[in-house]
């Protein structure tokens, strides 16, 4: 048998041959470091819907921190307040899905604004994954206290007996406040004027000043006036009673109407197409977070109301019977596609 003896030269030419072969074999197999890499391994931004100092606001920031140590990344505040809350969501809605964009948004941008509106940037159902249903804000049932009622009955009784016309105010038609005082309009087939106007602090300051005779108020706005007796708190638009006004009770409970809730609520969205796995971590560790006893304590000091956030079924199904909600009471008002 004959053997191949390679010269010197033969033997660098084959080595050089191998050390190519290997680097394009390098080249076209992903480094399994790279395959391996967990998330997070950069910060993660959480888009907020409204501007710093707001409740919202401060709650995402009360929670960055121990997600922040949950993640092992710095989780980063972003606040895009603007177009009726729309300018965060249109944002996140484009953004990669990778679970490094965030969103925070109410049920004016997800459930009210796709109706109301005649055009938006994104599409609620299609472009977000459900996270973490964190939080209810709901609204105070305030009259002007000159006017001769002290219950939800007696103002129900009073508005329909009342020879003169009654109003009510908000900080705009088809916001959250306008929304809450026509569904109870149309639960119990009340007369009340919707004068609409452009801030929510002077839509409060009116009733206190006589000028309006009632509202649905933000607990946060009309607090300070209730306990200063210049607001008459009848309920509370939630199921439960709210720790900052503990004597007065859910508007449900007060007006034997177990069906009745009208709130906003700040929930954790991820854009759609977001791995299944990264939600679900996310999940779990905003529902740790949130459920904690001393977490909840602050968002109710806040004037919310703090929930254990449900599973991630409960919060879909939950996103889709608010869009059913609201987006029947917008289209019966008349005011689909009015903005």
């Amino acid at each position: 048998m004959t053997r191949f003896h390679a010269t010197g030269a033969q033997r660098a030419t084959m080595g050089f041959r191998n050390i190519l072969l290997a680097a394009a074999f390098t080249a076209t197999v992903p480094s399994t470091a790279v395959l391996a890499q967990p998330y997070p391994n950069k910060p993660v931004t959480v888009v907020l819907s409204l501007a710093a100092g707001s409740g919202m606001d401060s709650i995402a920031r009360l929670y960055a921190e121990p997600l922040a140590q949950a993640l092992g990344k710095p989780v980063v505040i972003d606040n895009r307040p603007g177009a009726a809350l729309m300018l965060a969501a249109a944002a996140v809605a484009t953004a990669p899905p990778d679970g490094y964009t965030l969103l925070v948004s109410t049920s004016s941008a997800m459930a009210i604004n796709p109706v109301l509106y005649k055009q938006i940037n994104y599409n609620p159902e299609k472009d977000f994954e459900p996270i973490s249903l964190y939080v209810k804000s709901p609204f105070v049932l305030v009259v002007d206290p000159a006017l001769p009622v002290k219950t939800v009955p007696e103002l129900i009784k009073y508005v329909k007996e009342s020879g003169k016309p009654l109003t009510y105010s908000s900080p705009g038609a088809g916001v959250a406040q306008h929304l809450s005082m026509e569904f109870m309009k149309q639960r119990f087939g009340l007369e009340i004027t919707h004068v609409p106007y452009r801030s929510t602090p002077q839509s409060i300051t009116d009733i206190a000043a006589g000028h309006v005779n009632m509202g649905f108020a933000e607990a946060g706005a009309s607090v300070p006036l209730i306990k200063d007796g210049k607001l008459r708190a009848l309920a509370v638009s939630s199921s439960t009673r709210l720790g900052v006004l503990p004597d007065v009770p859910p508007f449900a409970e007060a007006a034997g109407a177990p069906d009745f809730e009208a709130v906003s609520w700040h929930l954790l969205f991820a854009p759609a197409g977001t791995p299944k796995d990264i939600v679900e971590r996310l999940h779990q560790d905003m529902k740790k977070i949130m459920g904690a006893p001393e977490m909840q304590k602050k968002i109710a000091d806040l004037g919310l109301i703090p929930l254990d956030p449900p599973s991630l079924a409960d919060t879909r199904a939950y996103v889709e019977s608010e869009r059913t909600k609201w987006g029947a009471l917008v289209r019966k008002l008349g005011l689909e596609g009015s903005q």
